[in-house]
């Protein structure tokens, strides 16, 4: 049974959770080739007290150590929130050829939000699909977000 583009977002959802575990921002990633699994990833900014902590590129940094290649070429990158400018180079610099996303990030989004890198003229372009399962997505940063909101708030009040 082929998996479906939703299919592979729950299963980045599942990294997202792993990352809303260790008190980060939940966005989790996959990287899929032929159906195969070849590197997966979440959030460890804060964890691992590094700006390059991101889903994208752990996962992306897995999925070369799997091919033990620097080219994902084939490769379908699924992650929950729409990639930033970093993301997008690495996966552009990776030629990863598809990358589905659930969230849109108007605030950072590089995937057409708040620029679209897949259209600048870059030696690769990836296809760009975005919104897969995007309200799930979008619920489990903005709880998040609301949480961390109120702890800040509980913890001014208390100061």
């Amino acid at each position: 049974m082929k998996l479906q583009h939703s299919d592979y977002m729950e299963l980045a959802l599942k990294e997202a959770r792993l990352a809303l575990e260790l008190g980060e921002i939940p966005v989790g990633c996959l990287i899929v080739r032929d159906g195969v699994i070849l590197g997966r990833g979440h959030n460890t900014r804060e964890t691992e007290r590094t700006a390059l902590g991101h889903a994208e590129l752990n996962a992306i940094r897995q999925a070369c150590d799997t091919l033990q290649s620097w080219r994902l070429e084939s490769c379908a990158l699924y992650v929950t929130l729409e990639p930033c400018p970093m993301c997008m180079g690495a996966l552009i610099n990776a030629r990863i050829c598809q990358v589905v996303f659930g969230a849109y990030d108007l605030k950072a989004g590089c995937c057409g939000s708040l620029a679209d890198f897949s259209q600048m003229g870059f030696n690769h372009r990836p296809e760009i699909l975005g919104g897969i399962r995007e309200l799930e997505c979008s619920q489990m940063l903005s709880g998040f977000f609301e949480r961390l909101r109120k702890k800040e708030q509980e913890f001014a009040e208390k100061a």
